[in-house]
């Protein structure tokens, strides 16, 4: 490949894909001053000017479950200005690779697990972020259309809960391995008693280091793949109580863990089945301790240099 195109570079996500880069790799990161990928126009006049051959789609609105309950508005709307911009743009300029990336929230609330690609659109969708995984289920829509139309290698990639370097540690957009570990961190250096975790503790979740995300990103544009919709996941499941936990034990809180089973849920499980990921070559490499213990020592070190998002 000649150059690549990361939307969405200065994300965890995105700045993952960019330290994942292959050598030799000519990539771009254009900032939010340079384009604004909610303008069509904009967009396509940046594609045409840089010409990239791989587009990865990281740009969009995210955030935890309290962000994603208050503002559905927001999270349907600018998510679907995002990806409809940069995916007709790559189109109308026929980039020859696209990479979608979405969320295993686009599966129905009570999906057989594990969830496999197939279950899309069989059911309801957990209500409490419905507004985001409906963008998202259109993006993959909309590049498997450009790919039977157009004959160009778009396709979707489906990441379970990621977690790593660079995450959002805001109070109240983050995500559950981001907040949990902000929580306990700052418990402990307060010298706190107890921390507070929503929900019940019972709910089952999948968490995977954001770099072997970005394996599977690199890895699957070598496969040539285009309108496939592909889980990318570790394959193994925790409850939210053992994760926090975990969490606890690696930041090295020592006080008591208490769970309000007055804040919700959400979806009672959600593993994916990455049996096609699997069949093209790809698994999972970071061990969920070691990965959490990696983004700590992350985490401390870029807290004293004031780098942490959201802090």
């Amino acid at each position: 490949m000649s150059s690549v195109l990361i939307a969405g570079s200065n994300g965890l996500v995105g700045r993952a894909i960019l330290r994942k880069a292959p050598p030799r790799t000519d990539v771009w990161t254009p900032s939010r001053r340079e384009v604004d990928f909610k303008d069509y126009e904009a967009t396509k006049k940046y594609l045409k000017e840089i010409r990239p051959s791989v587009v990865f789609v990281a740009a969009a609105k995210v955030g935890g479950i309290g962000a994603n309950s208050r503002f559905q508005k927001e999270f349907l709307s600018e998510n679907l200005m995002i990806q409809n911009s940069i995916l007709l743009a790559a189109a109308d300029q026929h980039i020859s690779t696209l990479v979608f990336l979405g969320s295993s929230c686009i599966y129905p609330k009570l999906a057989p697990q594990p969830i496999s690609e197939e279950s899309l659109l069989t059911g309801a969708l957990e209500p409490t972020n419905e507004g985001y995984a409906i963008a998202k289920i259109a993006g993959i829509r909309l590049a498997k259309a450009i790919f039977e139309q157009d004959g160009l290698k778009f396709f979707s990639l489906m990441p379970t809960n990621l977690y790593g370097p660079n995450d959002n540690f805001d109070k109240y957009s983050s995500h559950v391995p981001a907040a949990l570990m902000r929580r306990f961190h700052e418990a402990k250096i307060n010298g706190d008693p107890e921390v507070i975790v929503w929900g019940t503790g019972t709910p089952r979740r999948e968490f995977m280091h954001v770099d072997d995300m970005a394996s599977a990103c690199w890895h699957m544009v070598d496969q040539q793949v285009g309108g496939e919709l592909i889980n990318i996941g570790t394959g193994v499941d925790i409850s939210i109580l053992e994760f926090a936990m975990l969490m606890a034990k690696v930041v090295g809180f020592k006080g008591e863990v208490v769970f309000d089973g007055s804040k919700p849920d959400g979806t009672p499980r959600k593993l994916l089945d990455v049996s096609k990921a699997h069949s093209l070559g790809w698994r999972h490499r970071i061990n969920l301790e070691e990965g959490l213990s990696q983004t700590y020592a992350w985490f401390v070190d870029a807290l004293t240099k004031g780098e942490v998002r959201g802090y």
